[in-house]
């Protein structure tokens, strides 16, 4: 039996270097049910404590069907780190540059999210180029509820 090596734990797809991107390239970030669990990790992290996003009957009474999850709530699901794209720059990325978003609809406790990045403009360099992607939040009735964008800063391949 061969020794146990934790470097062996860990995902590494194959390099991506900025010549490698390619318009309408999709990374698809796993769902994500938004539970009182998330509600109460995001709140800490935030140190927001708003009754429209911990309290039921505060939100019931003014129409709501249940907990708001705050914007950043939703939009933080975006992050590349949860999905495939950070593996396969870890070479490359020099930085990360940019972020807006615009939030759609609602998101409340209950709701299942669907985030994604899409690559939507190339822009390349001398030695790197940007690369812009798209993100995007669906939920479980297929609305859209978060539209932006992100920006990094990617090597080109060496030579």
């Amino acid at each position: 039996m061969a020794e146990f090596d934790p470097a062996q734990h860990r995902m590494v797809p194959e390099q991506r270097w900025f010549e490698d991107f390619k318009l309408g390239e999709r990374f698809v970030i796993p769902s994500r049910t938004q539970t009182s669990a998330v509600f109460a990790a995001f709140q800490t992290a935030s140190g927001d404590t708003h009754p429209i996003h911990y309290d039921v009957e505060y939100c019931r009474a003014r129409g709501m069907p249940d907990l708001l999850a705050h914007g950043f709530q939703t939009l933080v699901h975006t992050a590349p780190g949860a999905g495939l794209f950070p593996y396969i720059v870890e070479e490359s990325l020099i930085g990360f540059l940019e972020q807006s978003s615009r939030f759609l609809k609602p998101v409340y406790a209950g709701d299942t999210i669907y985030p994604a990045l899409e690559v939507t403009e190339l822009v390349p360099g001398r030695t790197t180029g940007v690369v812009t992607l798209r993100s995007t939040v669906f939920n479980q009735r297929k609305e859209l509820v978060l539209e932006g964008m992100q920006k990094f800063l990617i090597r080109k391949r060496p030579t």
